[in-house]
Formats: C-alpha cells, structure tokens, sequence
C-alpha cells in the first residue's frame, strides 16, 4: 500500500467516524452503537499500525462533535473540558486497564445511554446548564435543564458538605424506559385524535372556524433520541412533557470543594439535593470488577435507564490525577460494553416474502418480546441455505439479539426445549404472490427470485412503496398499507400509473374514503394528502425521480451525480445505451453502469418513465447558469480555527466547488493550510515541518478566486 493509499484509507475512515459522531450527538444516529464502536476501532487499529496518522486533529482524539451554529442555542465554554471514556470489550481488555490502573477501591456505575449534561452552580445557584458539544463548547440549554425535575435550582445546604463557590456538575440526562413508551403512544393518540377532529370539519360550510390540520407524528426509536430531541427543544414547556431524568455521574471545576475520592464527591452531590445513581458501588479488587461485569450482564433489563455497559472508575481522586488522562479521555476510567443483548421466544411460523427486486426472503414470525429498547416479532432469515445453516424448525424456541443492537436476528434454536411437535421450514418453489417458478438469477446465487417483475402484485407494492418513501419522492399518504389496498382493489395496475391518479379514482379505494353527508363516500384526509403530495412530487428534483426508478445498485449519492451530469432523464437513458458510463462519471462504476444500461432496455420499464412524463413529472432541470471557475483543481487544502463569513461547512463546500479537495489534517499532499485566526496550532507546526504554505483569511479568499497564481509565489 503506498503512503497516498494509506492516507486516503484514512481520511475515508475519519470522515465516517466524524459523519456518525456528528449524527450521534447532533441529529439521528444511522447506525447503532455497536456498530459505530467497531468502526472508531478499525480506525484506531490503522492509527496503531500507522502512527503517522494518530495526530491531535485524529477523531480517535477528539471528544463529542463540534456544536452546529445553526443549533439555536448560545454557545457556551466549559469550565473545565468534558472529556469521554474509553471502552473495552472483553475480559481480557478489562484486565488489561486493571492492571494499568491499580487501586485499592474502584467504583462501577451503569453507563446510562442518554445525553451528557454540565451544570455549572455559582454558591449554591444553577448558573447554566449545557450540552457537551466538542468538549470544550457546548450548547446553552440552561431554560429547558430548569424543567427537568431531577435539576434543583438551588442547592440544599448540608453541614457535612458545605455548599462551594463554584461547582460544576457532569451528568446524563435519559429517559426511563417506561416513559419512553407511554410518551410515544400518548404523542400518537393525540395525533390521531386531533387528525380526527379535522377530518370530521372538513364538510363545514366555507368561513366556518377551523382547527389547523396537526403535524404527522414520528415515534422516537429509542429513549436514547427521544432524551436528545427533547433537550433540543425551543420551547420549555414541551420539554417539561418530556419527564426527563437526570443522574450525576462526575464532577468538573470547583472552588472550595474537594473531595478525596469520587464516592465523597457522590456524597456532597446527594446532599445538595443532586441525583446519584443508585447502582453505583465501592468495590476493592479487580476479581470484585469481574463480578460486578457478570451481575449487570444478566440484569441489563432491570435497571431504571437504558444502559450499554458497565463504568469502572479509580475511586481516589489523588491517584486519578496521578494517572491523568488523554486527548480524549481519563486514564483512571474504562467503559466496559456489553455485547447485544440476547433472548428467547416461540418461532411460530416461518412465511416467504417476496420484496421489489423479486428476491424472496424466509421471514421468522415469533412472539412479540421486548429486546433492546423495542418489542420484536419479526426477523429475516435472509435465504434457504440460512435457515438450513441455523436449523431452525417452526414451533421451536429460538435465540434472538439484534445485530449491532438494531436489527433483529434469529441466532438458532434452543435444541433441548424441542416437544417433538416442530415441523421444517419447506422453502416454494413457486412465488407466493404470483405464482411463477422461482429460480436463482445467476448460477450459484443463494437468493431464489420471482422472474415475474412486471406483474408480480408483491413486487408492484414494494416498489411503490419505495418510490414514496423519503430518499425518493417522499410522498405523504402512500406507505405500505395504502399502496396494497390500490394494488389488491385494482385501482393501480402497476407504478407507471401512480401520477394518474385522481379523486375519483380514490373514492373506489377503502383506504382513501370516508362517509360524509348523508352517507356519501368522499375521499378522506389520507387521500387528500396522497393527491397534494403526488401533485408536489411532479415538481421535485431529477435526482430523486432516478431513485424512484428503483434501478439496482443506483441510489441517491449515484442518483445525484447522474443528475448533475446529464440534467434529464432522456439524456441519461441515452448515455446508457452507449454505455461506458463509468469512464464518464467519477463515481459511478461498471456495476452502477450496467445496472443502468440493462435497466433501460426493458421496454416495460420506458413505460413508466414515459407514463410518468405524460403525466406532469419532471424529467430534466437546469443546468447551472454558471460553472465556477475551478481554481483549485489538483489542490488539497486543510483549514485549522474560523474563518469570517464561513462555516466549517461551507468552507468545505467552496473548496470542493471549485475544484479542490478539503482534508482535516496536514501531510505531505497539502496545498496550502488556511489559518484566518493567527494562533499557533498543531497543524501549523505539523506544516512548517513539511514546508507547506500557511496562508491567512485574505489570501485564501483570493486562492479561492483565483488559483495559485493570485497569491504571488506564496
């Protein structure tokens, strides 16, 4: 591997951990805990194998993510840094931090898979409270954490611990896995009582007062987001109707107070009137850690809060600052994860599914039971030789967890709890929706599939429902259920027909109709909004009307690259009947070039596009007025600090536009390092070593503008 190979390893590896820490911290998480812990590992393997590369500006040495400007929040300065934990994920890793981190008491507190809180108290008084954004700036979110019931205001006064000067406070602010649920299922019956209450006005005479159509309600996926959405809140009062909790967990600045050990620090804590945990205890070996890690494995459901693993902490606060810390985390603490959680229930059935590509997929039908954070009764079981591979039966007790603690997955049976009475799955030979021979698509596929793509009502309803979904047209009104019922009750032979449809055509439909006066049918609310979203959908971007073709391996980061290439849907197909697609586009490989050749060649599948051309869809958009200029082609540029009238993404964004490559740390493919502030950072050293030029905010505007030449020789 050479050096440019490995830095680009690198860079891909970073800027996936950075994306999902971002979404972890700032927005929706798409991967599940676990899933990201293997990544930020993979990347700290490469670091150790690559030193080079474990610089200050590493994610491996960051902590949280930068808070986003747009956030809403005042940006607030810690105290003192918020730092994280290191984890460990097996017993052999545990010891080896035992053994780097002796001590005669340690402490083991739950990890409660919430969101970081500081508290900041000024003589007894809470000053601020704030999220902990990058470590060092947080978001100010001092309103909403006055509504948690958990958060007193003021102190209470203890004669054993005096109340300090300044005290600041690190917690982790959840929600219980009780309110978790009972708060989405309240925010979804309101919903559907106030959509009722607006549906049954809608035959008013026109000027009679009318309530607002509500807002469709998404459910939270887990107590986790719930807890960071609703501490984002603007409004205080909603958050309030939250019920977040709040336990202590650390401690920060302080004047005037300073406990010998973490467990002192505990004590003062509860006797202000601070939540503590109440599962947090003094153990005095390394053989009582391990205890403790097997007690917590086998009652991971049992605790208050959400939980993902198990702290350890030195409990003297004189050998903690013996052992000190890292760029990111304390030495004198570990998180040891636990792997997904794991359990049993009936396998009642197993039933063929047959998705929109025509694959079918075996699907395990079990017992609801509540596994990581949501109830579970279904999981794929993938292909035939899967479900061999397992030997499962129907009718036995099957092992679940969820894979990366998301997906459900059937692990196997529990051989000795068999009655006899379990009988084997019999894979079909012939689609359980159309009736055609089931076959693999190419020689050795382990997938068998349905052949009978045009007419297969199951692969019709499938891509229907894609095509609605949000990476496509995002139409409202249109999910699984209501494209079945247009399907199964013929009002919709096949997609190319969606834009066709009108109110008359959905007063034959069951689930888009309702009774009005005098016992008429009129279309109902959902219908309403299924005809207003296909009417917005006509207009929407190219990119999405490729998505929505549904084209295998072709989907929205491809989808937008073809559109930004080609700017209609005609001059697409036309590219790829000549093919070569993939040495014409920077991103699109033969596998993508193929798909989209063989795509339109299928004469029923120019049906659609020009069925849905015919009907007011917008196969092309402009292409950009004018191409900016690309002055920094070839130019690889990293940007340590602020720069004035930019954001950390929008500088990225005027890089890439005209030509250049934005990087997050110097090495020897530097360009040039952009500091706007003046200070010295590790960056700058790191450049003047290799000679790269470093260059101010001025000069870079100019850069930008116009290329190398601009800067005189610099």
């Amino acid at each position: 591997m050479t050096n440019a190979d490995k830095r680009q390893e690198w860079e891909e590896l970073a800027q996936q951990v950075r994306h999902h820490r971002d979404l972890y911290y700032n927005q929706t998480p798409e991967i599940s805990d676990a899933e990201f812990d293997k990544l930020f590992r993979q990347l700290q393997a490469f670091e150790a194998e690559h030193p080079e590369f474990a610089t200050p500006e590493s994610p491996t040495a960051e902590v949280g993510a930068p808070v986003k400007e747009s956030s809403g929040f005042a940006k607030v300065r810690h105290p003192e840094r918020m730092l994280s934990l290191d984890n460990v994920f097996n017993v052999e890793e545990l010891d080896d931090w035992l053994a780097s981190a002796p001590a005669k008491t340690y402490l083991t507190e739950l990890k409660i898979d919430g969101l970081s809180i500081d508290l900041v108290y000024r003589n007894g008084v809470l000053e601020r409270a704030a999220t902990r954004g990058d470590g060092e700036v947080g978001d100010d979110i001092t309103a909403n954490a006055k509504v948690i019931k958990d958060i007193p205001h003021n102190l209470s006064e203890s004669e054993d611990y005096p109340i300090p000067e300044l005290v600041e406070i690190r917690g982790e602010v959840f929600i219980t896995v009780e309110d978790f649920f009972e708060i989405n299922q309240t925010r979804q019956r309101e919903y559907e009582e106030q959509l009722a209450t607006w549906q049954a006005q809608q035959d008013l005479p026109k000027g009679e007062k009318r309530v607002r159509k509500p807002k469709k309600v998404r459910e939270f996926a887990n107590p986790r987001n719930m807890a960071a959405g609703s501490l984002r809140l603007k409004n205080s009062k909603e958050v309030e109707k939250r019920r977040l909790r709040m336990i202590c967990h650390g401690l920060g600045s302080a004047e005037g107070f300073a406990p010998e050990t973490q467990h002192d620090a505990y004590l003062a804590m509860a006797a202000w009137g601070l939540p503590t945990s109440p599962y947090t205890e003094q153990v005095h070996s390394a053989a009582e850690v391990h205890e403790k890690v097997e007690y917590w494995a086998k009652r991971r459901d049992k605790a208050l809060h959400e939980m993902d693993g198990l702290v350890v902490k030195v409990d003297d606060r004189e050998s903690q600052r013996a052992l000190g810390m890292t760029s990111r985390a304390p030495r004198w603490a570990i998180a040891y994860k636990y792997p997904p959680e794991e359990t049993t229930t009936l396998l009642k059935n197993i039933f063929p599914n047959v998705g929109r590509t025509g694959r079918v997929t075996p699907v395990a039908d079990m017992d609801p039971v509540f596994l990581a954070g949501s109830v579970v009764s279904r999981a794929t079981l993938h292909n035939q030789e899967e479900v061999k591979r397992k030997g499962v039966l129907i009718g036995d007790i099957v092992l679940l967890r969820k894979a990366g603690e998301v997906i459900p997955e059937v692990l196997g049976p529990v051989v000795e709890r068999r009655d006899g009475e379990e009988k084997e799955f019999i894979f079909p030979e012939h689609c359980p929706s159309c009736g055609a021979t089931l076959a693999p698509q190419n020689e050795g596929d382990v997938d068998w599939r349905c052949p009978n793509s045009e007419r297969c009502p199951e692969q019709i309803i499938a891509r229907l429902t894609y095509i609605a979904s949000r990476k496509a047209f995002d139409i409202d009104g249109l999910g699984e259920r209501g494209a079945r019922a247009l399907i199964e009750e013929g009002i919709l032979e096949n997609e190319a027909e969606l834009f066709d449809l009108d109110e008359e055509a959905l007063l034959k439909c069951s689930m888009y109709v309702r009774k009005g006066e005098e016992d008429t049918e009129v279309v109902n609310a959902n219908g309403r909004n299924l005809l207003e979203s296909l009417k917005a959908a006509q207009d929407t971007d190219l990119w999405r009307v490729i998505v929505a073709l549904g084209i295998r391996h072709i989907g929205p980061v491809a989808s937008k690259l073809l559109s930004q290439k080609f700017h209609s849907l005609p001059a697409l197909m036309a590219a790829a009947a000549e093919g070569e697609l993939d040495e014409k586009i920077d991103g699109v490989g033969p596998t993508m070039a193929a798909s989209l050749h063989d795509w339109f060649q299928v004469e029923w599948h120019q049906n659609i596009v020009d069925s849905w051309a015919k009907s007011g869809v917008t196969m092309e958009e402009d292409a950009p007025e004018e191409t900016l200029a690309q002055t920094l082609e070839g130019l690889t540029i990293v940007v340590t600090g602020a720069v004035e009238g930019y954001t950390r993404e929008s500088i990225k964004e005027a890089i890439m536009d005209r030509g250049g490559k934005a990087t997050g740390s110097v090495s020897k493919n530097t360009s040039y390092l952009v500091n706007a502030s003046g200070a010295r950072s590790s960056k700058d050293k790191k450049a003047e070593e290799l000679g790269i030029p470093v260059i101010n905010g001025e000069q870079f505007e100019a850069l930008l503008h116009g290329g190398p030449e601009a800067l005189g020789g610099v």
